[in-house]
């Protein structure tokens, strides 16, 4: 009798492990997402907590999260706010700050032919958007094409489809929504700041000609905050995106 319960306990235990297995593996398929016909906005805000300025930019960013449900026949943009550290000196070092951050930002200042850097800076589609809430909805055929999935636990994948003959260069970036901070110093000293859309992972995925498929190794998911996984690919020439994909996972 010993015998017999102990083969059913394991043939239970077995079958609740099958079962767990099932629905990891559902879960990782489910996970993905493929792009449109149309190249999908990307807005970048660059910000710091050290700025007294930035505050009404993270704000009206945080707007966008609601975006995709206001024209369901375009794409939801892509959304990114990368914290810079360049005013960390005036007394408020911002957690989410890094000097990679900072790097992007002159990149972009590089790619518009523009001598300063500033906060806070939007860009949208790749452009200084001055006036945040004409950013650009125009809605361009897309040359290229993504594919964008979980493959297992943090490890994503991006398969691109384009001519053979045309050249590209990509970036990921990991974003989450609902950091806040008690600002003690500097600038906003006092102020309670909100921020969604923070990068929290960025990577630059080099440059490529034709199809490819690329691979990103994500850090530990906070389950306090939604995640977004996105991949964007952009001209190497002019930093304009070709197309974009975010998920959220």
């Amino acid at each position: 009798m010993k015998t017999e319960k102990t083969t059913v306990y394991a043939l239970k235990a077995l079958s609740v492990l099958a079962c767990t297995s099932v629905i990891s593996t559902a879960i990782a398929q489910s996970c993905a997402a493929k792009s449109s016909d149309k190249i999908t906005p990307v807005i970048e805000l660059y910000t710091s907590e050290g700025c007294s300025s930035c505050p009404p930019a993270d704000k009206w960013l945080s707007t966008l999260k609601d975006a995709g449900s206001a024209n369901p026949n375009a794409p939801a943009p892509v959304v990114q706010a990368f914290h810079v550290n360049y005013w960390d000196y005036i007394g408020w070092t911002d957690r989410f700050a890094t000097p990679a951050h900072t790097n992007r930002q002159r990149q972009v200042s590089a790619w518009q032919n523009s001598g300063q850097i500033y906060t806070p800076q939007i860009v949208g589609n790749g452009r200084d958007l001055r006036n945040w809430n004409r950013w650009n909805t125009e809605q361009e055929t897309a040359a290229v094409a993504i594919s964008l999935k979980q493959e297992q636990g943090g490890v994503f994948s991006a398969q691109v489809q384009s001519a053979p003959s045309m050249a590209w260069s990509a970036y990921w970036t990991v974003t989450e929504d609902g950091h806040s901070s008690k600002v003690k110093a500097g600038e906003n000293s006092g102020e309670f700041l909100k921020h969604d859309f923070v990068v929290r992972q960025y990577q630059a995925a080099g440059d490529h000609m034709g199809s490819s498929k690329l691979v990103l190794q994500t850090a530990s998911k906070d389950a306090a905050h939604l995640r977004r996984i996105n991949f964007i690919i952009f001209n190497p020439q002019t930093g304009k995106p070709l197309q974009a994909l975010s998920l959220i996972c």
